[in-house]
């Protein structure tokens, strides 16, 4: 091949003497003497192209050329024919080196081939091997490749993308792509757009999805499209990711794209970015146009605060607030339940609709409606229907559904269903939700029959409705054309009635379950029955299923339910476990009840307000130390996890359990006891109980009262004293006398001695109700400086450690000393009054 090139080469150097002779220069001078023939006219675009007579080509010094181009131009063709295209680019090369322009040399080639060389390429797979010679090399040759494809190598181009596509090859085919445009290729028509940038949603590559949306003019559109797509997968970080990529690329701030991403952080729920990213364009001194304040006011409108603040700020901009704005702080009142507030706001609407600034649309009436129906107050929603029947506007369905609940929440059955007939003469189709309200009023009220009844008709005929007007001229033309083909004759009447049908979700079973109260098998089959409509209960179904077995009294069953509930591949959740737990309590099953909280754990499972409250109600079952001991851990995780207890129960129950101490009850004292309301106080005695009860403070016979009130004091040591009994009866015995610390007042102080009558109070209790021997002592722990200024005798401190001892410190004296006075029940009464108790339960 390149010996042939180099003949090419030399024949082109040629002189002028060394011209061909015989019958090819008898061709050459007819050639030359018909000079008045004009050629014809080429009005094929895929003729070759007549050359001048100036060209170099056809002059006659060169004539000779014209037969070893005639030879290589059939050699490229069949080159390119095989999909050689390496050496029909080495001939190429060789022809534009001799001074023929390319053009002119692919004019002379069969064009057919080349397509069909580049077919063969395409369909053996060799799409990089194609661009990587064919395409580099023909536009070195000034060639754009783009002329080299007729329609048969389009479509095989289109198919290989297809398959690329379809492989899920992006990386390779975005590059591909990339290239494509560069020789001027119409990508489009390579690849759809939408089935491209769906792809990389699918696979999370939002780098490939970048890639491919710079390549067209219309960039940011496609970049909405993109972020848009990803917040609907709720995958924020792409979304985040081809948002950046846009701002870099743009030379401008798109808005739209500013509040596509401030919308997809709605969708994925991180409302705390929304306000990040229009931080970010306040920082810039960007201001956001109406559109992109409504998505961010959207996005927070659970915050009726920041939705408030947003509005003000467009008002402080002068910017003019259209009837979405209106409408968005509408709904963040009715997620604030803030009555007062949305009508405030509902008359600024009509004030400004009354000038003609506004128009109130379905969506203002229905979010108003439902603020009330949602307060229970049906009569001002029916004033709202009122006066959207007024201004033109016909209830839709949401409207319709929302006045049903205002007065299905108002307990209002009877009314409920009068709407529901009235929306279904209004040529209303209800949805699924209008059903379920009406069903879950009959349930409140306790109308389990009339909630069954309906349920069964409805499932069987659906629900009728009269269609009059516009809609019975559609059905009408309907029925015309239908029954016309059969040759009957129709009749037009004023109305037409017509079956609306009935689909009933997994909510619809999960209201009719409710209605079985404690009907475990009625519940069971409606269970079953919701498999007819491809239903699969969820954790809702399942709570209440446990729930209506353990009502009938069958513990096991509702724990063999939650059981099955996991076997079925649903999670139990917290719902789940609290019914199980409820039913235990309630069952008097405190173990299981304990069991089940510990299972939580196990499944990191965390409890809620109504779990804690629910497994503290087991205090007045088991009566035992470490029943008491469970409920104090329990109500210690409960303050830890963030949530504020009751701490009457749990203080009740300690009451009773230090009480049961005493041989005898002392009427009043009992009431004295439960006098303390102050929850506070509440909270800090418990602290102190669960503190003197832990396991690990088993050894611990030391009892510190300071800052504690007469009943705190009593409850404390009362409980210190119960443990040791408990301690005693499971076979562990006393090592040590019990310490008790009681704070006094400062020396010099003209108080009395113990004005709070703790002290007396538990000399009392332990003396007169428990006749335990008890040794009082006093001890100073400071001193301060006299009058003098000169140090008091008494130069050392003293602090009572944890046994209860007095131990010197170091410190100076510069205080007054505080006067302790130390109690202390000896090991032998204590011996004496526990073997008394032994001996008397046993008898």
């Amino acid at each position: 091949m390149r010996e042939a090139l180099s003949i090419l080469a030399s024949a082109t150097v040629l002189p002028p003497s060394a011209t061909p002779s015989g019958n090819y220069r008898r061709r050459h001078r007819h050639s030359t003497t018909s000079t008045t023939t004009k050629p014809r006219p080429n009005h094929n675009p895929k003729q070759k192209p007549q050359f001048p007579a100036s060209s170099p080509l056809l002059s006659s010094s060169r004539w000779a050329n014209r037969q070893t181009l005639a030879y290589y131009t059939k050699l490229a063709s069949k080159l390119a024919d095989d999909g050689k295209f390496d050496d029909f680019l080495m001939i190429a090369e060789s022809v534009v080196a001799s001074g023929v322009n390319m053009s002119e040399f692919l004019a002379l080639l069969e064009s057919e081939h080349l397509a069909r060389g580049i077919v063969r390429l395409l369909c053996d797979g060799k799409l990089d091997s194609l661009v990587a010679t064919l395409f580099n090399g023909i536009q070195k040759l000034g060639v754009e490749p783009v002329g080299l494809f007729d329609e048969v190598a389009i479509e095989s181009l289109k198919a290989e993308c297809r398959r690329l596509l379809k492989c899920g090859e992006l990386e390779r085919l975005v590059s591909l792509i990339e290239i494509f445009a560069g020789f001027q290729f119409i990508i489009k028509e390579l690849v759809e757009p939408s089935e491209f940038i769906k792809l990389c949603i699918t696979k999370r590559e939002p780098t490939a999805a970048i890639r491919y949306a710079h390549i067209f003019p219309h960039a940011e559109v496609l970049f909405c499209s993109i972020i848009l797509e990803f917040g609907k997968k709720r995958d924020l970080g792409s979304a985040l990711k081809a948002f950046e990529a846009s701002e870099k690329i743009l030379s401008s701030p798109n808005m739209h794209a500013y509040r596509t991403i401030i919308d997809v952080c709605g969708l994925c729920g991180d409302y705390l970015k929304s306000r990040t990213i229009y931080e970010g364009l306040l920082a810039e001194n960007i201001t956001p146009n109406i559109y992109v304040f409504n998505s961010l006011m959207n996005v927070n409108s659970h915050d009726l605060s920041y939705t408030l603040d947003i509005y003000k700020k467009m008002e402080t901009l002068g910017m003019m607030s259209d009837i979405t704005s209106h409408n968005i702080l509408l709904k963040s009142c009715c997620l604030a339940a803030k009555v007062e507030l949305a009508q405030d706001t509902y008359k600024q609407i009509r004030k400004l609709e009354s000038k003609g600034v506004l128009k109130l649309d379905d969506f203002t009436y229905s979010t108003i409606i439902k603020v009330f129906a949602d307060a229970k107050m049906w009569k001002h929603a029916l004033e709202i229907r009122e006066d959207m029947l007024l201004s033109g506007i016909i209830p839709n369905t949401i409207t319709w559904s929302s006045l049903i609940s205002a007065c299905a929440n108002a307990g209002l059955v009877e009314k409920a269903i009068i709407l529901f007939d009235e929306m279904l003469q209004a040529d209303a189709q209800p949805n699924t939700q209008c059903f379920n309200t009406l069903l879950h009023a009959c349930v409140e009220v306790c109308q389990f029959d009339r909630a069954f009844r309906l349920f069964q008709c409805w499932k069987e005929r659906g629900s009728q409705q009269t269609i009059s007007g516009d809609k019975l001229n559609r059905a009408y033309n309907e029925a015309v054309d239908q029954m016309s083909e059969m040759g009957v004759p129709l009749r037009l009447c004023s109305h037409l009635t017509m079956r609306v049908p009935y689909r009933p979700t997994t909510s619809t079973y999960n209201i009719m379950m409710k209605a079985c109260g404690t009907d475990y098998y009625r519940a069971k089959d409606l269970i079953d029955e919701m498999k007819t409509f491809n239903l699969t209960p969820n954790h809702i179904s399942w709570s209440i299923l446990i729930d209506v077995c353990g009502g009938s009294g069958n513990v096991l069953g509702a724990l063999q339910i939650l059981a099955s509930m996991r076997e079925s591949g649903i999670q139990p959740d917290v719902i789940a476990y609290t019914t199980a737990i409820k039913i235990c309590v309630k069952q008097k099953k405190p173990k299981l009840a304990f069991k089940l909280f510990a299972e939580m754990k196990k499944y990191q499972i965390k409890p809620n307000m109504v779990t804690y409250n629910t497994i503290l109600r087991a205090r007045s079952i088991d009566g035992s130390l470490l029943g008491l001991q469970q409920c104090l851990a329990i109500y210690q995780q409960m303050r830890k996890a963030g949530y504020k207890p009751n701490d009457y129960h749990l203080k009740q129950l300690i009451e009773d359990w230090c009480e049961g101490v005493l041989q005898t009850e002392r009427r009043s004292e009992r009431q004295f006891a439960s006098h303390i309301t102050d929850f506070g106080r509440q909270s800090l005695l418990l602290e102190k109980v669960a503190e003197y009860l832990q396991d690990s403070n088993a050894e611990s016979l030391f009892i510190d009262l300071r800052g504690l009130t007469k009943v705190e004091a009593r409850i404390v040591v009362l409980a210190v004293i119960r443990k040791i009994k408990e301690k005693y009866v499971a076979g562990k015995s006393i090592k040590d006398d019990l310490s008790i610390i009681l704070e006094q007042q400062r020396h010099g102080d003209r108080a009395s001695r113990d004005e709070s009558g703790v002290g007396e109070a538990v000399i009392r209790l332990l003396k007169h109700d428990l006749a335990l021997e008890v040794i009082e002592a006093g001890s100073r722990t400071g001193s301060d400086r006299d009058n003098k200024g000169s140090p008091t005798n008494s130069s050392l401190n003293f602090e009572v450690d944890e046994k209860g001892s007095l131990a010197e410190t170091s410190e100076s004296p510069t205080r007054r000393p505080i006067i302790l006075q130390r109690l202390k029940v000896t090991r032998k009464s204590l011996h004496q009054w526990l073997h008394r108790k032994t001996v008397s339960s046993k008898r």
